[in-house]
Parts: C-alpha cells; structure tokens; sequence
C-alpha cells in the first residue's frame, strides 16, 4: 500500500498513515451492544470510503485504502474487549506509526447517549478495552480517542449487563446518527489535522450534550 502511495507522490514527502482502531467484542452474540459501538464506527468509517474489511491481520478484521491521499488502516480487534490491547499493540508496531496516528474508537458511559468527544490523550477510567490497549502500549497514554457515548445504565443496574445489553430503539437512533456524524468529523480529521478538527468537532458536540443530557433514552 505505501508503495503505491510513494508512486503517487513523486515530488512531496507522502502523508502520514492513520491507524483507526474500533473497541468492540468479535460474534453475532455482541452485535448491537453498546459495548461495541467502536465496531459500529469503523464500519460506518469503512462504508462511506468503499474500504472492504475483508482481511485478518494482528488478530483482527483490518481494512486499509486511502482518503484522498492520506492513507488510512481500520482495524476491530477479535481478542474480546479486555484484550483488544494484543491486537491494537502489534498493529502499531507493524505499521512503525507513532501513538499520535492511532485513534481508537470506543463506548463511553460519562457521555449521554448519541454524543462524541475526540480527545488527544487520556487515561482509561473504568474502560478494561482502553486499559489493555495503553498496557500494551508500554503505559503510553498520549493517543488520541473518539468516545461514543452510550448513557449510564438506569437505576441500580449493573454496568456490565447494560454495555452487553442490545441499544433499544431511541438508543438506536441516537447512535445511527452519531455515527454519520462521527464518519464526518473523522473525514475532518483527515483533511484538516487532529487539532483543528477536534476544536471544530468538539464545540459542535458540546451543543448536542447540553441538549441530550436530561432526555431519557
């Protein structure tokens, strides 16, 4: 792929490849979780630039092409969420890509339902996916996330049950468009860079928060 890419550009140093890493847990069982909206995004991501995710590489389904010249990798790691750290690290490594070119996709309880942040760097919280993946990492934090909010679980039930729990409809809804909107700031990304997207995304974000943060789902 990146010999293709040096054959394009024959007078400019070639744009440096992104690697988008999607969270999620591999089998129909998980499908239409909320645990596995970072699979959901990749593959809303991959449809909307015709990239097939038809291959396994690094223990992972993996997809790669090019958004206008920036070449671009796409990954859902198949180890189960609490590993996904044994695929994403070896990705990394294979594509010789520093942390600040790997953006992982992932479910957010602290966000309402529907809502986006892209971040620079940050710890993993409660997050066992991002746990493993900055232990894999060498405990390197300085890696830029999309998180997909997915509300908090009602009452007092368990937050293990309600990530594996399927999205009702109105979670559904909010998602589905989430996740144009997500294949959009991420097109941004790509075109503009991850500061000036993110300022752009994030304050766009911020507005859908306030309005979405007392509406049950």
């Amino acid at each position: 792929m990146l010999n293709r890419l040096s054959r394009r550009c024959f007078c400019t140093a070639p744009p440096r490849p992104w690697l988008f890493v999607g969270l999620g847990n591999p089998g129909d069982k998980y499908r239409g979780t909320r645990h596995n909206v970072g699979f959901e995004m990749i593959d809303a991501f991959a449809e909307s630039q015709g990239i097939s995710m038809s291959t396994a590489h690094c223990k992972a389904i993996f997809g790669q092409g090019f958004v206008g010249e920036v070449p671009v990798f796409l990954a859902k790691p198949q180890t189960y969420m609490n590993l996904s750290g044994e695929s994403t690290g070896p990705l990394a490594a294979y594509y010789k890509l520093p942390l600040n070119r790997v953006l992982v996709f992932h479910d957010d309880m602290d966000l309402p339902c529907g809502v986006l942040r892209l971040h620079y760097k940050g710890g993993h919280g409660t997050h066992n996916g991002l746990k493993s993946v900055i232990y894999h990492f060498r405990g390197n934090k300085e890696f830029p996330r999309l998180r997909i909010g997915i509300g908090r679980p009602p009452g007092q039930m368990d937050p293990k049950a309600f990530l594996l729990q399927k999205l009702n409809a109105t979670a559904r809804e909010r998602i589905d468009a989430a996740l144009q909107e997500g294949v959009d700031g991420l097109k941004l990304l790509l075109c503009k860079g991850l500061t000036e997207s993110a300022r752009r995304f994030n304050t766009e974000q911020k507005y859908k928060h306030i309005r979405l943060q007392t509406l049950p789902v």
